[in-house]
């Protein structure tokens, strides 16, 4: 199938048409979250960023393998060799085991996917569950001459590999910058040279988490799981990895070194990446007070938030923005964001309020008809979901006024133009209403009494009781009701 989708893969820097390796089939692996704590505002972005990338090729008729892994074992921090196991932290400060505290966090992070409208993945592995294969990858790299052991432990060998390959291609950096920048970290210890990274660490006495391997009582260093749980769901090689830009480098440039060593190749074609969330400019942090999870977004219970904010206007902030784009948070942003979002749903909703005619008028026609080919070709300019939106919102712009009767549509071009509006609204950028069904039903009823007190100002009229009639139409004003009185009747909405 001939693809006219073009995405920027990290590797060549540069755009790129989508020509998938084995077509119509697509294999693609996520960077899912480390379950230690709440999920929050920076998992969201690489979720609804790769769901999006998800639903789209699934729309384009690709069969779509997606695997998002867990991290539930490890060394957690940027540089895996030291620091605490964060899982291991939190089970020995709550007195609880690792897996507690893996499997609650897990669950949090499902609710909120669920709650941002993120698709499940196809497979979903976990780290803990693969220690088998990621024992066959340090083998294989030990094997080809690129790993050494010390001391029980298995490091990764930069400057072995250099030699034959490249390190530092998907970040631009040289091995001579790499070991510059590892010399800030205390000794060499164990490693031939401090660039070097652990495959496999041999675990302290009081470690928790630890497994037997022919090397040690220990666990894998944490480049190991993407790269042997990516082999073993999607093949040697696969279409598409991505993350967030803060994993580039190191975790995804070790990702690379780490396939090619044991296999001789590359693993991945097309290497992409979301950019940032900041906060006031600043990376969130905890350490900044500037951290905020999701269901602190979602309460409004966080002293940055002036209110809450729903899920829906959580995705619709962050699919406003270009995927490689920056986005800052701010209350002023997420407060434009939920009136954009309002915009966009009142206009579909108000879809059905319009009044068909014979033909459309020109204008209305060609806004119509080009509608559907402007959002493909906003997509397929590498997703550029801003442009989507800004094309629905000026379909929206034609709704208000077929619904004013200040332009008329025929019925094959409303049609076009309820499905063009639903399926990139709802199939592809994933938004949906969050009104409950109580809610739903009260407001279908609540339609129903503007409907009947507007049936008893037009018998006012009827009976030239201009009185009443003004009343009526006054009383609704001053509750918030816009009622306009046209040639073809009369039509109200609430502002909001």
């Amino acid at each position: 199938m001939e693809s006219k989708l073009v995405i920027y893969n990290t590797l060549t820097r540069q755009k790129e048409r989508f020509e998938p390796l084995n077509a119509p089939h697509v294999g693609m692996y996520v960077c899912g979250p480390t379950v230690y704590g709440d999920p929050h505002l920076g998992h969201a972005r690489p979720a609804i960023t790769f769901d999006l990338v998800f639903r789209y090729l699934r729309h384009l008729g690709y069969k779509v393998r997606y695997v998002r892994n867990i991290t539930d074992v490890g060394h957690l921090e940027h540089d895996a060799d030291e620091g605490d196991d964060k899982i291991e932290k939190k089970a020995r400060l709550e007195q609880l085991e690792p897996m507690e505290i893996a499997q609650y966090y897990t669950n949090r992070y499902h609710q909120a996917m669920e709650a941002l409208n993120v698709l499940p993945p196809s497979i979903e592995p976990h780290a803990t569950g693969h220690i088998i294969e990621q024992q066959q990858l340090v083998q294989q790299i030990l094997d080809n001459g690129f790993a050494y052991k010390s001391n029980g432990s298995i490091y990764f060998d930069i400057e072995a590999y250099n030699k034959q390959y490249k390190y530092g291609e998907l970040s631009g950096r040289s091995l001579e910058n790499t070991k510059d920048e590892s010399r800030e970290l205390a000794g060499v210890g164990e490693k031939r040279h401090q660039a070097d990274f652990a495959l496999w660490k041999k675990a302290s006495a009081e470690h928790i988490m630890r497994w037997p391997s022919p090397w040690s009582d220990g666990f894998p260093g944490w480049h190991c799981e993407c790269t042997a749980m990516g082999r073993k769901y999607l093949g040697d090689t696969f279409d598409i990895h991505g993350g967030g830009m803060d994993l580039i480098f190191p975790h995804h440039e070790c990702e690379i070194a780490q396939a090619i060593a044991s296999q001789g190749h590359p693993m991945v074609k097309y290497w992409m990446h979301n950019n940032m969330l900041t906060i006031n400019g600043q990376k969130m942090g905890k350490s900044l007070g500037n951290f905020i999870t999701l269901n602190e977004f979602f309460s409004g219970n966080h002293p940055l938030l002036e209110q809450a904010y729903s899920a829906m206007t959580i995705r619709f902030f962050i699919l406003s923005a270009h995927y490689r784009g920056t986005v800052d948070f701010s209350n002023e942003a997420l407060k434009a964001s939920e009136k954009g979002l309002q915009k966009l749903l009142q206009g579909i909703a108000d879809l059905k309020r319009i009044n068909v005619s014979a033909h459309c008028d020109s204008e209305t026609e060609h806004i119509v008809k080009s509608l559907r080919q402007k959002c493909y070709d906003a997509m397929n300019d590498d997703l550029a979901t801003p442009q989507v939106i800004s094309h629905l919102f000026e379909a929206c712009s034609v709704v208000n006024k077929l619904v004013d009767h200040k332009a008329t549509i025929c019925a094959d071009c409303l049609k076009e133009l309820s499905d063009t509006m639903r399926l990139f609204t709802f199939d592809i950028l994933g938004l949906r209403e969050e009104a409950s069904e109580t809610s739903q039903e009260r407001e279908q009823a609540f339609g129903k009494v503007v409907d009947m007190v507007l049936e008893l100002r037009a018998k006012a009229k009827s009976d030239k009781d201009w009185a009443t009639s003004d009343k009526i139409r006054d009383e609704l004003a001053a509750a918030g009701f816009e009622v306009k009185d046209t040639k073809d009747g009369v039509t109200w909405k609430l502002n909001k």
